[in-house]
């Protein structure tokens, strides 16, 4: 089924998305409604224009798929499935997610993954293809980001502050240099073959998706960021009843 968002409130599209009997639903021309498939579970979405904030927040279950750029807080607090996007995104990409997986063609503005945190046996994932703005993983309790800094050029991927705050999970920044500011807090070390054997699978769906080259990928080294062992900011989020 084909919508045209054009003269659609994103109440009126959410609508009529949910009213399809057929999972699998095309959009055009989305121009900023937010919280498209907010909490939805089992639709495969592919959208063409650009998405408001709130995409896929709180979704369940399903796959989103946006030609183009996208919003503020995409995929905010979502519990599973893939949303891609063939393009850029704004701030808080993956703020708090706790399931799923996000794949971002392009760039990521401030705050990706804030607060994302493994939950039972989910395991949350983002790829980033560019670079990833300021406080990047910041409070990063679980999951795994991946930033490859496809035009980074010489630079390191990622802009200030990144895994501030961070006290579980990993980052991984493909790159020669690491960031000048990163945390003594923060573990910096060579990602190691049991590292690599359980990326490739992602870096592989991320290339087929997006047409990108593995193998030129795989000739820049990639560098683990993780939290030492003493990181004061797990007693934020550990209870004490002794």
């Amino acid at each position: 089924m084909r919508i045209d968002a054009s003269n659609k409130s994103y109440k009126e599209l959410n609508a009529a998305i949910l009213k399809n009997p057929d999972p699998n639903t095309q959009i055009t021309g989305c121009c900023g409604q937010r919280y498209i498939a907010d909490g939805f579970s089992g639709k495969k979405i592919e959208i063409f224009g650009t998405p408001g904030n709130a995409l896929g927040a709180y979704m369940d279950s399903g796959e989103i798929f946006v030609h183009g750029d996208v919003q503020d807080a995409v995929g905010d607090t979502m519990n599973d499935g893939r949303i891609y996007v063939d393009g850029m995104a704004g701030d808080a990409v993956g703020y708090a997610m706790r399931g799923g997986e996000i794949f971002i063609h392009g760039n990521v503005g401030y705050r990706a993954g804030i607060h994302m945190k493994a939950y039972g046996q989910k395991r949350p994932l983002m790829i980033v293809g560019g670079c990833a703005g300021s406080f990047l993983g910041e409070y990063q309790a679980g999951g795994t980001i991946v930033v490859l800094g496809l035009n980074a050029g010489s630079e390191p991927p990622v802009s200030y502050f990144c895994g501030m705050g961070m006290h579980g999970g990993a980052i991984y920044l493909r790159t020669k240099i690491l960031p000048a500011d990163l945390s003594d807090r923060i573990v910096a070390s060579e990602v190691t073959r049991k590292d690599m054997w359980e990326l490739m699978p992602k870096l592989e769906h991320f290339c087929n998706i997006f047409g990108e080259n593995l193998n030129e990928i795989l000739k820049t080294p990639f560098y683990k960021l993780t939290p030492d062992s003493g990181n004061p900011y797990k007693q934020l989020y550990v209870a004490n009843y002794q």
